[in-house]
């Protein structure tokens, strides 16, 4: 396996078709196949938000974890395109900012104001109590959800993305499990992860039906508005539950309180294949490395 290190800017983040990010607590680290398929590893250290109070406030901290899910992966898409073009300047900040914006709206639209128009609807002219609006509205965010993971993983291209997801898992637990990083030994490692972006997504939706029932009923304005406004609230109370239930693995309770959402995760993950599997331990090797140097200096 060759590796080389990366001289690419540092707005690099997760590289999604070819590559894999793996994030520690204080640094990053890309690795990705570049054309002449060898490994390309980009690391840098985690600034920011990432260094802040916010990180050890409860509730508060849940928003580092949305950033993580837009703001790296949109970044780590650039840093991926550019290698694999082998044209490092091809997107640029402008580029990759309408593009975040785009991603937000189309996803704001379609997995909170989408429901909570149907759910305003029910409660008004199906003459249906504010509670049951708002499961509707909770089933219809959630059928959304898992439709559209559906929908986009039979595409050719997103089934690799998949794969890159399953080979990210593997090696966390494998080495979770103390055993040697190698693609062989890596592969025989489950897909799911509790701690998986996943799992943090259907959460988010089954807390937003409690959450959005606790509210009551609001003019068709402020119902709209206040899906809007409450997504970090429910991000920080998912990110809590997730941490929680990953520090309580050994409660057969907790065991049972997380099967849907690594259920949920056999849609998107894949089985990898070796190569892919060279990648991720490439990023993940590379994420350590810088972390313990920085626990050194």
């Amino acid at each position: 396996m060759t590796v080389k290190e990366s001289r690419l800017p540092t707005y690099g983040g997760q590289a999604l078709i070819e590559g894999v990010m793996m994030r520690g607590s204080s640094s990053v680290s890309m690795a990705m196949r570049a054309p002449d398929q060898q490994i390309v590893v980009h690391t840098e250290p985690l600034g920011g938000i990432y260094k802040s109070r916010i990180t050890r406030i409860p509730f508060l901290r849940g928003l580092v974890a949305l950033w993580d899910a837009l703001g790296l992966g949109m970044r780590a898409l650039t840093l991926s395109a550019n290698i694999q073009t082998g044209e490092e300047e091809k997107l640029d900040g402008a580029s990759l900012t309408i593009a975040l914006i785009v991603s937000l709206t189309f996803g704001i639209g379609l997995f909170f104001l989408l429901p909570a128009g149907a759910g305003y609807v029910a409660r008004e002219y199906l003459h249906l109590s504010h509670t049951w609006s708002s499961v509707i509205e909770g089933v219809i965010r959630l059928a959304l959800l898992v439709g559209y993971i559906w929908a986009i993983g039979r595409m050719p291209e997103i089934r690799r993305v998949f794969m890159y997801h399953g080979a990210e898992h593997k090696t966390i637990n494998a080495f979770e499990d103390g055993a040697t990083l190698t693609p062989e030994i890596v592969e025989r490692y489950p897909l799911e992860h509790p701690r998986c972006g996943t799992a943090f997504l259907l959460t988010l939706v089954l807390i937003s039906i409690f959450l959005f029932t606790i509210i009551g009923p609001l003019p068709i304005g402020l119902h709209l508005l206040s899906r809007v406004l409450l997504i970090p609230v429910l991000a920080g109370i998912a990110y809590e539950y997730i941490r929680w239930t990953a520090n309580h693995l050994d409660s057969p309770f907790v065991r049972l309180l997380i099967k849907p959402n690594l259920a949920l995760q056999g849609l998107t993950t894949r089985e990898p294949t070796l190569d892919i599997l060279e990648v991720s331990i490439a990023a993940f090797n590379s994420m350590r490395s810088a972390e313990n140097q920085q626990t050194v200096v």
